[in-house]
């Protein structure tokens, strides 16, 4: 059999994210347009419908969260994109997905906040939003992406996620990383893994809805298909129904945290660099984690023992590859886009093992290499 070799193609990361989606199986894409995340909107517009899917532009991110569930409570994998302000507006309808189990993914691409901020510049200041944004106790999923490729290979996994666990999965990339260009290689459809949500195995009349099968994630037949549920935001029973008993209450919120909660050792997702002997190591994420792998090299030519883990999946927090990487080090710096949104989990689970130190900027310029290099040397034993 001929091997075959695949080229590099130049993308954008906007235009790998769609990509990966469609990869995954994507066949629903609902959205505003929002600086800026547009250009994930726009390659949606022209290429979902080549691929048999469905595009609308909805009056506002309320609306494209709502179509987004209703489609995939239809049977097809849906997403939406966003930035700040609309990931705001997304919130409630997110909280809906959460409690009736609808499997989607939300992309944030992130610019500086409060409000309108500064559209166009780079931020990681979402990522406390992507956790807590909607209210309650609610588990989150959350990707972090620093390269376009990643970009691709990380959506696709979000449709995995979303559909494994019956949950929203939200994808948090730094403007920049939405907007660079980079050579790719694409892979074959046939070369990536595709998950599909679960389906009954029994008859629509011995359905329950919400019935815990033993690995937290009820089977979901699409609308349409014979199978009849009742779906609320409210607190529900086994069959949909809404319950005010403590007993249905508890199980139903404990299940819906169990069963992500039980595979945290596969969420584990990370790439590290010269942490084997490494006194001081740089924890960091997205587009600042591609300028910290410079720094430590730089660091280490020097003679410095210093070393990088970048976190691929910010929730749920990876509190066991974290709290290794503390035991080892004497010191921990953790450079972010944001006042300090990760080092604060970080530091909750330290527990005075090392020092923590920071590098934060919240002005829509970059942390370059060498500021974290300045950083390292100034900081090292």
């Amino acid at each position: 059999m001929r091997k075959v070799t695949r080229k590099q193609v130049l993308l954008q990361g906007s235009e790998a994210c769609v990509k990966g989606a469609l990869m995954a199986g994507c066949h629903f894409f609902a959205g505003y347009p929002i600086t800026p995340a547009s250009e994930i909107m726009e390659v949606m517009a022209r290429e979902l419908p080549k691929a048999g899917g469905v595009f609308i532009q909805m009056e506002d991110e309320i609306g494209s969260m709502g179509a987004v569930i209703g489609a995939s409570l239809a049977g097809a994998k849906s997403m939406t994109a966003t930035s700040g302000p609309g990931f705001s507006l997304m919130q409630e309808n997110i909280g809906f997905a959460i409690m009736t189990e609808v499997p989607c993914v939300i992309v944030d691409v992130m610019r500086v906040g409060p409000s309108q901020g500064l559209p166009t510049q780079p931020s990681q200041g979402d990522v406390m939003q992507a956790r807590w944004g909607t209210h309650g106790d609610h588990p989150t999923i959350a990707l972090a992406p620093s390269s376009v490729h990643e970009f691709l290979e990380l959506t696709v996994q979000a449709f995995n996620l979303s559909e494994r666990y019956r949950t929203p999965v939200i994808v948090l990339v730094d403007e920049v990383v939405a907007h660079m260009r980079e050579g790719v290689i694409v892979p074959a459809k046939g070369d990536i893994e595709v998950e599909e949500r679960s389906q009954p195995t029994v008859p629509p009349e011995w359905y329950i809805p919400y019935g815990d099968p033993g690995t937290g994630v009820p089977p979901m037949p699409a609308f349409g298909e014979g199978y009849r549920y009742h779906v609320t935001g409210l607190c529900h029973d086994v069959q949909g129904y809404p319950t005010t008993r403590k007993d249905e209450a508890e199980s139903l919120i404990s299940r819906l945290f169990w069963k992500i909660s039980k595979d945290l050792h596969r969420l584990q997702w990370l790439d590290s660099f010269y942490t084997e002997d490494a006194l001081i190591t740089v924890i960091a994420y997205g587009f600042v984690a591609r300028a910290a792998l410079p720094a430590v090299k730089e660091a280490r030519e020097k003679g410095l023992k210093v070393g990088l883990v970048k976190l691929k999946v910010l929730w749920p927090f990876m509190s066991q590859t974290v709290t290794k990487v503390l035991e080892k080090s004497q010191k921990v710096l953790v450079p972010e886009l944001n006042i300090g949104q990760i080092s604060r989990e970080v530091k909750r689970v330290n527990q005075g093992r090392c020092e923590v130190v920071t590098i934060n900027k919240v002005d829509g310029t970059l942390i370059t290499p060498r500021e974290i290099l300045k950083t390292l040397e100034e900081i090292h034993p």
